[in-house]
């Protein structure tokens, strides 16, 4: 896996992870055949609700990761309806502190929970808040984990749906990676229109999924070979949400020894642009929209004439990019995805190797690499508070 042998990662304690990371394309076909046999359970769930009312919030939510699921989803689910469903994005961790921002009581509300372990208290005191708050509430659970709170809880609840992932995306690893990716995809075949029917769509994923893992070994490696200190992700729309889980990952799987920051390509100019020294690499993941791609090229002309170092990833191969790139990764495919949601996820596969083969050269644990407890694979020391009634 990744130029090292199951025994090397093994000897480093990050075998889970990095199986975590390769093992994605085939739990992404397991779950959609899973997905495909229940989908009728699924849509008449959410059928039955927007029957019940003329307008409905779509409320996704989690913490850390799990949080920027909705983040990405948010303008892809967005484009695409234009009805009864008004889909938002608020992490629990902005709700509990403040959840008379967010609730509205008369406001039908159906509350997307993402979970990894169902059992962070931010996420089981959302939902007590919504079921206190909003007259009209109803849940979706998607969670890796069958015995986690939030799946124990709603079990006999009518208004409640919890979809179970395969028991191997409860990753083992301290990053979130098999889950996160496939939560998202799970809740893209949910809510869009073609969910159904995008057998081809996930057959050409699995494809380049699989080529994507394991093509992407040497140029990783090559990148790392720069004395690197500082990265930064760059996208627009979906792709600029998904630069915050890329330099999560890396912050986390290098222990904060590398600063990782994610900004928008045009809003990158706005100040965060201050980071750039020597040792500073900037990862671009561009666009296939004509119009949005041209905002991306401008901003890797500008960053090239400046002599930083820049990686494009990117759907399909571009030899004015190529020229221009320090580096470039294309999936070489000639058929398109129809939405950035299936790029999305091939595109942080790149980000999860990075930054985990960065966390072996850096010398660090990737399974665990917070030994000493500053941060944990599920939050400690979170205190809930009652909330009363106003």
């Amino acid at each position: 896996m990744f130029n090292l042998s199951l025994n090397n990662w093994e000897k480093i304690s990050g075998n889970n992870t990095a199986k975590e990371i390769t093992q994605q394309p085939g739990v992404w076909k397991k779950q959609f055949q899973h997905f495909s046999k229940y989908f009728s359970e699924i849509n008449t769930f959410i059928q039955q609700i927007l029957e019940q009312h003329s307008r409905v919030r779509v409320i996704m939510t989690g913490a850390g990761t799990s949080a920027f699921i909705g983040d990405i989803l948010l303008p892809i689910l967005r484009k695409e309806h234009k009805g009864k469903l008004y889909f938002e994005s608020i992490a629990t961790t902005d709700i509990v502190s403040n959840p008379d921002n967010y609730f509205i009581k008369d406001e039908p509300t159906i509350l997307v929970s993402f979970a990894r372990s169902g059992n962070s208290p931010e996420s089981i005191a959302t939902v007590n808040l919504g079921k206190q708050t909003i007259e009209n509430f109803y849940q979706i659970n998607i969670t890796c984990n069958e015995l986690g709170s939030l799946s124990e809880d709603t079990r006999d609840d009518p208004d409640s749906l919890t979809i179970l992932l395969p028991a191997e995306t409860h990753d083992k690893g301290f990053a979130m990676t098999s889950s996160f990716t496939t939560m998202m995809l799970t809740a893209y075949l949910m809510f869009t229109s073609n969910g159904k029917n995008s057998e081809n769509q996930i057959k050409h994923l699995i494809t380049c999924g699989n080529s994507m893992i394991n093509n992407i070994g040497d140029i990783v490696d090559d990148i790392l070979n720069v004395d690197l200190e500082r990265l930064v992700y760059l996208g627009s729309g979906a792709f600029g949400q998904l630069a915050h889980e890329a330099a999560l990952k890396m912050l986390e799987l290098s222990a904060g020894k590398i600063v990782a920051m994610h900004e928008s390509s045009l809003g990158f100019r706005h100040g965060p642009k201050s980071v750039l020294n020597n040792n500073t690499i900037i990862i671009m993941f561009f666009s296939s929209d004509s119009y949005t791609r041209k905002y991306d090229f401008d901003m890797l002309e500008e960053l090239i004439s400046e002599d930083v170092k820049v990686v494009v990833i990117q759907e399909n191969e571009d030899k004015e990019v190529e020229k221009l790139a320090t580096w470039s990764v294309a999936l070489h495919e000639e058929n398109k995805f129809d939405s950035e949601l299936y790029l999305s996820l091939l595109f942080i596969v790149f980000a999860q190797t990075l930054a985990l083969k960065k966390s072996v050269q850096l010398g660090i644990t990737p399974d665990n690499p917070s030994p000493d407890g500053i941060v944990n694979r599920v939050v400690q020391g979170v205190k809930i508070y009652p909330k009363e009634l106003v």
